[in-house]
């Protein structure tokens, strides 16, 4: 079984850019894109209907989860309501909650932007049964901080790409896709 459940980042399409790398590795892709009529939802109908989606259609051990950056944002929050997935998840530049960087002035402050680190912070969180994260050393928004504080409550290791932003690049996805292919064809 090769369906993967993708979430693009914000305005993100199905087709282009990660979606079409995983299609061209044999993937049969479905999943949200981060625009148009769901873009319009309310974060909070957003996170409902990725739940939906993971409970009528993706749980279960085969089961595979790519997200990436906003879309992961999104994962997380569907994932904080349900038991922990039972699939395989790769998060990729995973959004986590709010940043501010005042060396540059740079902020993010997205929709409920303390919650997952709270309920981390209180063993609270349902952590997935196999996860794979990575983020950028030099990701202003998935800052690496974050990510590996986030996740290390949770008993996951997040991998920090050295000198990768929150594109992590063609040439690293690839490699981690071409990983996650084989862990998702020994199933």
């Amino acid at each position: 079984m090769n369906v993967v459940y993708y979430l693009p980042g914000w305005a993100g399409h199905l087709s282009t850019g990660l979606g079409q790398a995983l299609m061209t590795r044999g993937f049969d892709v479905t999943g949200r894109e981060t625009r148009g009529e769901f873009k319009d939802l309310s974060f909070t109908d957003q996170v409902e209907t990725v739940k939906e989606d993971l409970l009528n259609s993706f749980w279960t051990e085969d089961s595979r989860v790519i997200a990436n950056s906003f879309g992961a944002y999104l994962f997380l929050h569907a994932q904080a309501s349900l038991e922990p997935y039972p699939g395989k998840v790769l998060l990729l530049s995973p959004i986590v909650g709010g940043f501010a960087d005042e060396e540059t002035g740079r902020f993010f402050s997205p929709p409920q932007e303390h919650r997952l680190l709270k309920l981390a912070e209180a063993g609270q969180f349902p952590v997935p049964k196999n996860c794979e994260v990575h983020t950028g050393s030099e990701d202003w928004q998935s800052h690496p901080d974050a990510v590996t504080k986030f996740f290390g409550l949770l008993g996951v290791d997040a991998v920090v790409a050295e000198g990768r932003g929150h594109s992590l690049g063609e040439d690293y996805v690839g490699k981690v896709l071409i990983a996650f292919a084989a862990s998702a064809d020994s199933h």
